[in-house]
């Protein structure tokens, strides 16, 4: 298989959520288990220095992050935060675009194309990339506008840079207050977006064969998975559904029934992405991480440990991938 970067989100790398080691000792974790290439996490802010120290000393790159930004309120921000990803020596940087504008109205396609373009034009002047990604309370929660988002874009010259985390897909499905969240349940019912990875003309597959994602961001989730209890937003509101434990939890350490069977669609969409990897000369995935996190919609009040459910989550990526060339490369039988 053609190689692809793994990575371990930052707000992963801790046991019990909420109470995150020390930066170095983030660092030395992820370094220390073997099985990542580099740390997914744009150094925050006030905190630099801390962070270029201990990538340098654990040599473990800072080649991913992300930051969130307002419309008419954060191109300034933008542009710092791409400069900071070039002086990190990172080499791409994910943009979470909220839905709404700072003046409360909601993003047309155009107006999410020009703050695409913004970020586009600075990163190449920089010699960097960037992405945008599918993302609950973000433009492309609607999941029916990525495309027409990503066809905008390359009528005007540029390629458009995907993230794919499937997560805020999957969260949907057999979930109709999740689907009434952004206005898809009727399109759904008909028919019209199929969300299930399994079922033929889902949108997982649709954007896989774009070949436009240059990085997948993999988090277990379970269809129609349980809210998470243990954890709220600042407005009382419950965290929603979007993580699912990876490994099963040990008595005491998830507020819900855990079944195995309901990661198969998130590994189902993690074999398709390798898969088209593998078979597809040109293809432009580039950087795979680990995103098992905390945040209130997440694993924030979890009593597993975020890191040992990453490490594990990686460890199986790596082996599918294996298992996915071997199977490529073994001899078919003759015909009888």
């Amino acid at each position: 298989m053609k190689p692809f970067l793994l990575g371990c989100n930052g707000r992963g790398v801790q046991h019990a959520p909420g109470s995150p080691p020390s930066i170095d000792e983030q660092f030395r974790m992820v370094r220390s288990s073997g099985v990542f290439d580099f740390f997914d996490r744009m150094p925050q802010p006030g905190q630099e220095s801390e962070y270029l120290r201990a990538s340098e000393k654990h040599g473990l790159p800072m080649l991913t992050g992300l930051w969130t930004y307002t419309a008419g309120r954060d191109e300034a921000l933008l542009i710092k935060h791409l400069r900071l990803t070039k002086d990190a020596l990172g080499e791409c940087h994910n943009i979470m675009l909220y839905r709404d504008h700072a003046d409360g109205h909601v993003l047309n396609d155009d107006e999410v194309v020009n703050f695409y373009r913004l970020a586009y034009e600075e990163s190449q002047r920089l010699g960097i990339d960037i992405t945008f990604e599918v993302h609950i309370y973000m433009w492309s929660e609607d999941v029916r506008r990525v495309m027409k988002v990503a066809e905008k874009v390359r009528q005007e010259g540029m390629p458009f840079n995907f993230l794919l985390d499937h997560s805020h897909v999957l969260i949907k499905l057999e979930n109709p207050a999740e689907q009434d969240l952004c206005g898809i349940r009727e399109d759904v019912e008909a028919g019209r977006l199929v969300l299930d990875p399994f079922e033929p003309g889902n949108i997982v597959d649709h954007w896989i064969a774009e070949n436009f994602t240059l990085w997948h961001a993999v988090r277990p989730v379970a269809p129609n998975g349980p809210i998470n209890q243990w954890a709220h937003h600042p407005d009382g509101r419950p965290g929603r559904a979007c993580q699912y434990p990876f490994l099963r939890p040990r008595p005491g350490e998830w507020h819900s029934d855990w079944f195995a069977y309901k990661l198969e669609p998130t590994k189902e969409v993690v074999r398709k992405v390798l898969r088209a990897h593998l078979n597809r000369p040109d293809s432009r995935l580039r950087y795979v991480t680990t995103e098992i996190i905390d945040l209130p919609d997440y694993g924030d009040g979890a009593r597993y440990s975020l890191f040992e459910h990453s490490v594990a989550l990686a460890e199986w990526i790596r082996a599918t991938a294996q298992q996915l060339a071997a199977e490529r490369c073994r001899p078919t039988e003759p015909a009888p």
